[in-house]
């Protein structure tokens, strides 16, 4: 008996000892202290991995054939602000700063395959730069609206450079697209009250936000969708502000839209309709037309 035990005691020394020669990264145990430098970028590719499968299995048991029922819901033809009244469980996806390929191109994939569509909100340079992926955000049925041309908080700016940075970015876009601006969303959801009686005068219909996903931080794909579907639920319907330019925002987005298809919501497409194009835009402090088309 004591010669077994011995016999034990010895093989675990050589066995701890063998452990204590591996590096942390070796050891299953300790594999959740490993944290590679870029994680931002492991975790994107990890939950990207996750999330590149046929939408239906997020949606219930297929076994049993359950099914939530379609995501997509109303389309409103909107002629002012006012036209943009939701119902209960109704949600508008709304997408700022694009467009720029790769990102843009994997939320356009994902909306494809849930079937639902949204307003990209554009940056004139952007669209001037990748004139292509602006084009495919209209060729594949989604609004689009303006943002100005260089992303600039135009409440700290005079009227006059506001005005143009407005026209300029507004004219990129269309130049890009083939299709006038109807809507149109402050950078940083920053106006004045002049602005906005200046831009919805002209026939723009002016997007604010309801919902914010703060995509902007540098949080995991799994957490901003689980943080905007709280604000979601507290507030039952709303338009949702997210960026095409980020990645664990394309990361996240099968994620939430599952999500919101398990809870029951639909999501609001979103089409301008108006009688007469958008006038062009004068500034406050000059009689002088812009030669580009706000």
């Amino acid at each position: 008996m004591v010669l077994r035990l011995a016999v034990v005691c010895a093989l675990s020394c050589l066995v701890l000892a063998g452990c204590a020669s591996k590096s942390p990264s070796d050891l299953k145990s300790a594999k959740t202290a490993f944290v590679p430098v870029d994680r931002q970028s492991i975790l994107d590719r990890d939950y990207r991995e996750e999330t590149d499968k046929p939408p239906f299995s997020a949606f219930g048991n297929s076994k049993r054939g359950r099914s939530f029922g379609s995501l997509s819901g109303r389309t409103l033809k909107v002629s002012s602000v006012s036209d943009i009244r939701l119902r209960d469980k109704e949600v508008v996806l709304t997408f700022d700063d694009g467009p720029i390929p790769g990102k843009t191109d994997r939320v356009l994939a994902t909306l494809k395959r849930y079937g639902v569509k949204a307003t990209f909100l554009m940056v004139g340079q952007m669209a001037r730069n990748y004139p292509a992926t602006a084009a495919k955000v209209v060729k594949q049925g989604h609004s689009i609206g303006g943002h100005t041309y260089n992303h600039s908080n135009l409440a700290q700016v005079g009227s006059s450079r506001a005005f143009t940075d407005i026209s300029t970015g507004n004219t990129a876009v269309t130049r890009a697209t083939g299709k006038p601006i109807g809507f149109f969303r402050f950078p940083y959801l920053a106006d004045t009250a002049s602005l906005r009686r200046e831009v919805t005068a002209r026939g723009m219909i002016i997007l604010d936000a309801d919902i914010d996903s703060k995509d902007y931080f540098k949080l995991s794909p799994a957490t901003l969708a689980a943080n905007t579907m709280a604000k979601i639920r507290a507030k039952r319907k709303g338009i949702i502000l997210m960026h095409d330019i980020h990645g664990r925002t394309a990361a996240m987005l099968p994620l939430l839209l599952s999500k919101l298809k398990a809870g029951g919501y639909k999501v609001v497409a979103l089409q301008y309709h108006r009688a007469w194009a958008p006038k062009t835009l004068v500034s406050a402090n000059s009689s002088e037309t812009k030669s580009r088309q706000m």
